[in-house]
Order: structure tokens, then sequence, then C-alpha cells
């Protein structure tokens, strides 16, 4: 009799412990940040996404974004994650490199010469990213194109002359631009990205590198005049979850925050490159002129930068393994491009 109590004390205990489990589970919220700007079209398809998710779970998942920058910069949103006051955030590629350096790489400068070369890379790459970036704890549920930065100013910029001295804007982020800007004799700044509008209109900044997207949303394109016309960098961002909160929900949970964020980053991928064309045509619209450069000066910069980092790639210092498959990619592409130029790989 004895036995039998105590055995069913156990078993009540169990399912005690298991009920409360799954309350835990049951109202999971997941706390997400970004320095993306409230209003905009990012963070209304997110806040469409986190409604989806909680209509579809029956309100077990909620998700709760933190926009504008207010949880701080990359880095602060990053140590609120390994502590556990977050439990995401929606990192350009500096940010979450912090995390994981093999999700920087397709923000090499002067990597990808257009769209369709950095799409198709992409193809071939993304999921070996996100592998990696599992590997460190993460789940990456997104990745999106933001248009390719191009360097922006109230002065013309013709030469590489035109650009020493000038005090340029870099991510407090990223080490490897500010390298490379600060090797080829420029004055590279580092800022966080809600700095960036303040040291333009106080001149700490006289250049940025931008998507014109990026410029008019983040409200730059009023203190420019000129844009070099010359793909500098590609510009993505990810949405990643810590994978220590995101294993508490159940299986089926997990695979509808996954399906729903990642077919809202596919639009927004698609619709950033049809956007940022629209946004260039306005910028010229309302005066600001795209002008190509010398063409030597050009070819010069980027001879430069590519030896820069294909020795860095080779001290690692650049994860070299990945940026030889990403060469490797390229020159398929390339190679398959010049064989049958109406085979051009499509972006969507």
């Amino acid at each position: 009799m004895k036995t039998l109590f105590t055995t069913s004390i156990k078993v009540s205990f169990i399912a005690i412990l298991m009920a409360l489990s799954n309350i835990s589970v049951s109202a999971a919220q997941l706390k997400i940040a970004t320095v993306a700007p409230e209003g905009s079209a990012w963070m209304n398809a997110m806040r469409a996404g986190a409604k989806e998710i909680k209509e579809r779970t029956n309100g077990r998942v909620k998700v709760k974004f933190y926009g504008g920058g207010v949880m701080g910069n990359e880095a602060s949103v990053t140590r609120k994650i390994r502590i556990g006051q977050l439990h995401g955030g929606a990192f350009t590629s500096g940010g979450v490199s912090r995390i994981y350096d093999g999700m920087g790489i397709y923000a090499v400068p002067f990597l990808f010469d257009n769209a369709e070369e950095a799409a198709y890379v992409r193809e071939q790459m993304d999921e070996l990213l996100y592998e990696g970036l599992k590997n460190k704890g993460f789940i990456g549920l997104g990745m999106a194109q933001g248009g390719f930065g191009k360097l922006m100013s109230a002065k013309r910029m013709q030469t590489l002359d035109d650009l020493k001295s000038k005090k340029l804007w870099v991510p407090d982020d990223d080490e490897l631009s500010f390298d490379i800007m600060r090797n080829l004799g420029l004055s590279p700044v580092k800022l966080p990205l809600t700095d960036v509008l303040t040291g333009l209109q106080t001149q700490l900044l006289e250049i940025v590198g931008s998507s014109a997207i990026g410029a008019i949303a983040l409200q730059w394109h009023t203190k420019i005049k000129y844009v070099l016309d010359q793909p500098l960098l590609f510009i993505y961002g990810t949405l990643v979850i810590d994978q220590r909160y995101f294993g508490k929900l159940s299986s089926d949970d997990q695979a509808i925050v996954k399906e729903v964020f990642s077919e809202i980053y596919k639009k927004i991928d698609t619709d950033n490159y049809l956007d940022n064309e629209k946004a260039e045509q306005a910028l010229r619209d309302n005066g600001v002129s795209f002008e190509s450069g010398d063409p030597a000066e050009i070819a010069k910069i980027v001879a430069q930068v590519r030896a820069q980092t294909d020795a860095l790639a080779e001290k690692n210092e650049i994860p070299q393994e990945l940026y030889n498959q990403v060469q490797a990619h390229i020159k398929t592409f390339r190679a398959k491009t010049l064989a049958t130029p109406a085979e051009v790989v499509s972006v969507e």
C-alpha cells in the first residue's frame, strides 16, 4: 500500500512537471530587436508575420518586435540575447557576424558585380551559412537583400583623390571595411547606424555607403547630392533566434515560425530588389546625380580592394573556405553568363 501510494505521488509529481512545462511552452513569447525604423515596410511585414504566428499557433507563440533601435545598437542586442533579455534579432551582415563570422561573407567589398551574380551565389550557399549559424546555437529564419551599397556624398566623387581626406562612414562592427578604407588612404569613421544621420548633419561624416532604399528610409538622402554608381558591397539582413528559446517550442510550432518568417523574407528579398530600383529613380527625380566616376580610377580601386581581401582570406581573417567557395561560384556564374547571355539567373 505504501509503495502504491509513493508511486502515485511520483506519477502525480511528474504529471505536474509535464503540465508546467507545457504551460511555459504554450505561453512562449519570442522577443526580437532590430534597428529597422518603425513604420518601415520591413517592420510592417514582421508585425504581420507575428500576428499570423499567433493565430496559427492558437496563441501558443507570441512574437514581440522592438524596432527603431530602442534596444540599442546591434552589439547591445547581441549582448542582451546572450543574457536572455532578448531571444533574437534582425541583424545586418556586420551584426550577425558577431554570432557567426561566416554570415558576413557576402558583404566583402566589391565581391559581386551585380544582383544576378549575388542571387546565383546565394542559391548555392545560403543553406551552408544557416548551418554554420546553427552550429553557433542560433536558428536563421530568413535572409533578404537590401540592394547594393554605393558611396553617397554632398560633393562629387570621380577619383580616389576625391575620396581621400573625406570622412567616410563605416558601421561600428565592420572591421573589414574599416581596414580596407584606411589602407586605401581614406578617413573612415566608425559609427552605429543610428548615429549616421546626426553625423551627416554635423559634418562628422561626409560620405556614406548605402543602398537607395536604405538612404531614403533612414533620411540620409536629405544630405546627399551625388552617388558614385558603382556597387560597393552587397547589403542584406538576417533574422535569427537563439536555439535555447526556439528549442522550447513544440516541433509543430517551430515549423510554423520557420514557415511564416522564411516566406516573409523571400518576399522582402524580391521586393527590395525592385524597390531599390524605384528608390534610385526617386533620388534622381529629386536632383541626386548618379555618376560613373573615372573608369580607370574605379578599376584601380577595385583591384586594390580585391588584392586586400584575397590576402585577408589567405590569413583566414576572412573565412577562407567560404571565401574560396564564393569565388568559385562567381567564376562559374560568369562563365555561364558569357556562354549564354540570355540565361541570367533571376533574383526571384
